[in-house]
């Protein structure tokens, strides 16, 4: 398998899995975490989420003899709530996310994810929905354009490319992924583009956060997840964006200490019951091996909570 699931020892270690327990891998992608939850069961089970059904495609191959402890299920983990209840569980004993982008669909040129490859601008993680990027960069105004390029892409020309994006979708219509490359590599100075990082790369990831509506969705999650997990169950989540790490590590401080009350109060008054215990008071990252054999990891955070 040439897919290298990002810290796998420590996710498996954290969640602490029982051969019978029910786990949740609510970003299945190319099945490498699932797989080596399902090893180490016996009666339990996996439910695997994924919402691009072509996730799914290898499943069978991949999984092989502990297929029949892996439940597939289509859909997006913000709907974690209904999608278990689906499935017949009310909750689970742990639960993993792994929020890179490292599903199959990013290696299909005509999904338009990449700037390295030629394709219409989609970026649509589920082919159902209706928005795509093709949509964004052609209908919405400049400020909205600035705002996702800065926020989510952290480009510090945000508002140099979305002035020029503007300018030339008034010429014609932005089709494709290598359409957007020339504008984004107009815009931008020149020692910009000589960067050893691919000047497309931050507006790409911008678009793809805003297409999917990603940190929309990990909020949610966030917020439902917990609710399905059994007491003593823990949550492991790995993020690769600066946004999406502050989202766990402030989700999880609220539920080990969301008290309101003022500090010199000597008992709390306002009713916080505590729902979690952080496990890891800093995130776990990627050591030299692993780094060494999967460069993807190196801006890879565990972070890892348990119900109480």
């Amino acid at each position: 398998m040439s897919h290298l699931p990002v810290l796998l020892k420590e996710c498996i270690e954290g969640l602490q899995i029982r051969a019978d327990g029910i786990y949740v891998d609510g970003t299945y992608g190319r099945g490498g975490h699932c797989l080596e939850i399902a090893k180490r069961l016996t009666t339990g089970k996996v439910i695997a989420i994924d919402q691009d059904e072509d996730a799914f495609a290898g499943a069978d191959g991949l999984l092989l003899e502990y297929r029949k402890n892996v439940e597939l299920v289509h859909g997006n983990f913000c709907d974690i709530s209904n999608l278990l209840l689906e499935s017949g569980y009310r909750e689970v004993d742990g639960m993993l996310f792994d929020l890179g982008v490292s599903s199959p669909q990013l290696d299909s040129a005509h999904r338009g994810f990449s700037y390295m490859q030629d394709a219409v601008l989609d970026m649509r993680m589920d082919r159902s929905s209706n928005l795509t990027a093709k949509e964004i960069v052609n209908n919405w105004t400049e400020s909205a354009l600035k705002k996702i390029f800065y926020e989510y892409g952290e480009e510090r020309y945000a508002a140099l490319i979305a002035r020029a994006i503007i300018k030339k979708r008034q010429e014609k219509t932005i089709e494709t992924t290598f359409d957007l490359n020339a504008i984004i590599f107009s815009a931008i100075p020149a020692a910009a583009r000589r960067e050893a990082q691919h000047p497309s790369k931050r507006c790409f990831q911008a678009l793809r956060i805003a297409v999917n509506d990603e940190l929309g969705a990990i909020e949610k999650m966030l917020k439902l997840a917990p609710e399905r997990l059994k007491k003593g169950g823990r949550i492991c989540i790995i993020s690769f964006h600066s946004l999406e790490d502050r989202l766990v590590k402030n989700a999880f401080i609220a539920g080990a200490n969301g008290c309101s009350c003022p500090r010199d109060f000597p008992v709390c008054a306002c009713g916080f019951i505590p729902t979690l215990k952080i496990v890891t008071k800093k995130p776990i990252t990627s050591g030299a091996e692993e780094l060494m054999d999967n460069p993807r990891a190196r801006s890879a955070k565990l972070r890892i909570a348990q119900k109480i």
